[in-house]
């Protein structure tokens, strides 16, 4: 079963062709570049089950056991597609394992 990904303003966006066999909206693609945090997130439970970042202070700053969806923040060297497309799997795998209200991290 597909997994609705909201993919955050921070990565790429050829990044998003990566997930294919997922539902993606990315920020860009919505129009929501430059949200705030707290209004992205109050955004995205219309349209993801999981929000993908690479920001790691996000689950710091918001109340994450609040929100009707996972997060997946992935921790990579940069935000280049050399360094984020060996970590999709991985990406993919902790998505569908996430639960709302959670953080996973992905990466080193």
């Amino acid at each position: 079963m597909p997994i609705r990904i909201l993919l955050d303003e921070n990565f790429p966006a050829d990044f998003a062709k990566e997930f294919s066999s997922n539902e993606i909206h990315t920020v860009h693609s919505l129009g929501w570049s430059g949200v705030k945090n707290g209004e992205l997130l109050r955004r995205a439970h219309a349209v993801c089950d999981v929000f993908i970042t690479l920001d790691r202070n996000l689950e710091f700053q918001q109340n994450i056991k609040a929100l009707p969806f996972g997060i997946v923040v992935v921790k990579a060297q940069s935000n280049r597609m050399a360094h984020l497309t060996p970590l999709v799997t991985d990406i993919l795998t902790t998505a569908a394992k996430s639960t709302a209200g959670t953080v996973q991290h992905v990466g080193a």
